[in-house]
């Protein structure tokens, strides 16, 4: 049996403001994951470099637009609910907002 390890400050979480957030998140997350599923058919059929290039840009936007999206909203959670860990949750974000700049 395997035990979850709870973290201890609320920014490690990937729960978001509302289901229906959460839902959009893991619907663009989904669309990313064909996005690359194709570009690895595209580059088994030996498709033309600018097609390929084009549907991993395309992968790109959307990953990082699903992580800047979870950011924000975990951003928007500490701003409404702010808590012992606030300080800790503000630096924790900056830094994940950093990664993807």
């Amino acid at each position: 049996m395997t035990t979850k390890k709870t973290l201890s400050t609320p920014v490690h979480t990937a729960s978001l403001a509302d289901e229906e957030q959460m839902a959009a998140l893991i619907k663009r997350v989904k669309r990313a994951s064909g996005q690359l599923n194709a570009v690895v058919r595209m580059l088994e059929e030996g498709r033309p470099c600018p097609d390929v290039v084009t549907q991993m840009s395309a992968v790109s936007k959307a990953v990082h637009t699903a992580a800047f999206t979870l950011i924000a909203s975990k951003l928007q959670e500490c701003l409404r609910e702010p808590d012992e860990h606030a300080a800790d949750a503000t630096q924790q974000l900056q830094k994940l907002f950093l990664q993807l700049a």
